[in-house]
This record gives structure tokens, C-alpha cells and sequence, in this order.
């Protein structure tokens, strides 16, 4: 859920420089570009089905190109583990909310059943996360079910929605105040369930921005750590992804410090590598900004720009460091953001925004795919 555009164009429109190498031995598909009638596709997640398909979810906008616009959940299959996909989309949510519905996570339980959670946006002061489970691998869905009982404007990435070795089902969201009919800077928290989402409560903790921030803390992620601790990286203006940390399963939260993963007002992807145990980050790696910029009076402006280049890398210490840095797409008007990562095999699916190219920002979706054994061929740095 993209946050008010002012916030957007507040940032100088710098682009990265290509410092990292390419990502070899990756297929991209530009699997959903927008047509008549349907202006924007976008943001999505995976699951795979236990007949070997895969479902892909994804937001397919129908009454214009912008947040607001109508929007629902439909569905794309592939039967080869993501090297094709079937032209025809699946309803899935319909136009639930005032506005619409869109970001949407799928999640298999530890149950067996598949989760299904997604935005319903009702106004610039209520947008929350819903739930539907399926039983019979996403022929059909249960009634929806409302995560969050408080009241408010909560942003709910995309393949965000994680259950924790424990069982426990955590969402990590961002709560932004209305102001002047927009929205206000975001202050982070997460949402917890322990009976596989029938109840849930929020944290103790709720993290605003360290540093004066007309963003304040945007779109945050979580993952799991080998010693059972949690990682929240959280999207800001401040020249880097943010990193909070929870010792108790995400009811309390460290202060939120920078990271090493420099980036524009965008989101990131983190997730864990099956066959490694090493830990993925895909996100727009600004390590490359002219370092003048970086010193400037106000640092917002400096790491503003654009969401280019989409880059991978690897941690094997979980998160202290990354390592092995390839840039997947890198064109100068490119804008990818929003990422879905899935594990099939030894090879690793992504489906991100990829505007630019002549289409407007936020507008496509496209899948790649690539072995997971091309993450370790980068640069060591």
C-alpha cells in the first residue's frame, strides 16, 4: 500500500549507480501488464498447492491506477513451478471494501489449511487486514474474518504474514493518522494470534521514527531468527531500511536503528532460504548514491529517488551483514518494489512491481525465477 504521493515526490530523483553486477541465469517474465479496463496490476503472493501448482495472488485494479481506485484479489496458476503461468485469472476477493481490496499474503499453516490475508480499504481512516482460510487448496474460501478490531488506517504489506516456529501467526502493519485527507507518518507494530488467527492482540510496543520524518515508519516485515528472535526491517526516508527486534515473539520491540541495506522510501523483501538457512533480501540497494548526498542537510531528500535497481543478496549471520550483492534489474527508469518471495526446489520465484519502460510506476507485475545457487555468485562484499 503505496502511502500519500506527496511523500514521494518530496525525494530527489536520484538513481543508484550500477555498482553491483548482474544476477545471471534469471528468467523474467513480464507476466501482467496493464490493459484496457485494467490500469494497474500489482503486488502479490505465492503458495504452493499440494497437487504441485502454484497460485499466485495479486491486486487487479479496474477503476483507475491509484491506491483509491477499484481494486480486487484474482489468481494466476502455474503448473511447471513458475516457468509458465495460465492466461486466465481466478477471482479470488471481490470488491469488498468502499474502495477496494488489495495487498494480499498467502500463507500455508502448520494446520494445513492456506491463509489467505488482504486489505480492506474503506476511506483514508479505515483500511484493515482481513482473513479466509481454505480447506481444499484454494478452491474456495471461508467468510472473512477482521484482524484488527482497533480502528484505523493499517497498511498490511504483501507476503508479509508469517507463523513463527511456535505456531504463532504474526502481522507486522503500520497504523498512519488521516491528516488534511491524506495520511500522516506511520508508526509500526505487530499483531499477534495464538489460535492460528481466531483471536488476535496487538504488541506492547509501538515504534515511531527515531528521527523526524514526514514518513515516520512504513510497511514493515518480519522474519524469524535461528535463535527463535525476531527481525523487523520497516521502510523510511532515512537513507536505510530500519531494523527493530523482539525477543517474545513480537509482543515488545527494540528502539528501530539503520541497517546496512541503504535504500530509497521503499520497501523491502527478507526471507529465509530453505536450503541454506541463509537469509534473502531483495530490495533497491542506494549503497552506490553519490556519498555528497549523503551528507546533506536533510538526509529525507538525500536517499529519496527512484526504486531502482532491484537487488539480491545474502546473509548468513541473519542480517548483521549482506554479502554478495546482484543487481536483477537495474534500467534508470525502472521503479520495482513490492516483492513476493516463494522457495520451489533449488530455485527461488519473485513477483515485484516493474513500472518504467514506458508504463507508469506501480502498474505491472512481473515474475522472475532463478536457482537459488546464483545468489552465492556475486561479489563477496
Amino acid at each position: 500500500m503505496k502511502i500519500p504521493i506527496w511523500l514521494i515526490l518530496l525525494a530527489v530523483p536520484l538513481c543508484a549507480a550500477e555498482g553491483n553486477p548482474a544476477l545471471r541465469g534469471a528468467t523474467i517474465l513480464p507476466l501482467l501488464p496493464p490493459g484496457p479496463g485494467n490500469p494497474r496490476n500489482t503486488e502479490g503472493s505465492f503458495v504452493t498447492l499440494r497437487d504441485g501448482r502454484i497460485l499466485l495472488a495479486y491486486t487487479r485494479f479496474t477503476g483507475g491506477g491509484g491506491d483509491n481506485d477499484a481494486a480486487s484479489i484474482v489468481g494466476r496458476y502455474s503448473r511447471d513451478g513458475g516457468r509458465t503461468w495460465e492466461a486466465a485469472d481466478v477471482p479470488i476477493v471481490g470488491r469488498e471494501g468502499s474502495m477496494n481490496a488489495m495487498s494480499v499474503s498467502l500463507l500455508r499453516l502448520r494446520d494445513g489449511r492456506i491463509a489467505l490475508f488482504y486489505l480492506r480499504k474503506n476511506s483514508n481512516s479505515d483500511c484493515r487486514p482481513y482473513l479466509r482460510y481454505s480447506s481444499d487448496e484454494a478452491k474456495t474460501w471461508s467468510e472473512p474474518a477482521l484482524c484488527i478490531r482497533d480502528e484505523g488506517y493499517f497498511v498490511l504489506n504483501n507476503d508479509r504474514a508469517v507463523q513463527l516456529r511456535s505456531g504463532r501467526i504474526v502481522l507486522p502493519v503500520a497504523l498512519h493518522p488521516e491528516v488534511n485527507g491524506g495520511n500522516g507518518p506511520g508508526v509500526v507494530m505487530t499483531y499477534v494470534s495464538d489460535d492460528a488467527g481466531r483471536t488476535w492482540r496487538r504488541s506492547q510496543t509501538r515504534l515511531e521514527s527515531p528521527k523526524p520524518s514526514r514518513a515516520g515508519l512504513q510497511e514493515p516485515g518480519v522474519v524469524e531468527l535461528k535463535d527463535g528472535g525476531l527481525m523487523m526491517f520497516i521502510r523510511t526516508m532515512l537513507g536505510s531500511q530500519y531494523l527493530s527486534y523482539s525477543g517474545d515473539g513480537g509482543d515488545t520491540w527494540s528502539e528501530p536503528r539503520p541497517s546496512a541495506l541503504l535504500s530509497p522510501l521503499s520497501p523491502a523483501s527478507i526471507k529465509r532460504i530453505p536450503a541454506t538457512g541463509d537469509l534473502l533480501a531483495v530490495w533497491n540497494d542506494h549503497s552506490a548514491v553519490d556519498p555528497s548526498f549523503r551528507a546533506a542537510e536533510t538526509p529525507e531528500r538525500a536517499f529519496g529517488g527512484k526504486r531502482t535497481p532491484l537487488t539480491v543478496a545474502i546473509s548468513r549471520d541473519d542480517g548483521q551483514t549482506w554479502v554478495h550483492k546482484q543487481n536483477l534489474e537495474n534500467e534508470p527508469d525502472g521503479w520495482y518494489c513490492y516483492t513476493a518471495i516463494h522457495f520451489v526446489g533449488k530455485r527461488v520465484l519473485l513477483a515485484y512491481n516493474s513500472g518504467g519502460h514506458g508504463l507508469p510506476h506501480l502498474s505491472r507485475t512481473v515474475v522472475a525465477w532463478f536457482d537459488t545457487r546464483q545468489l552465492y555468485r556475486g561479489k563477496q562484499r
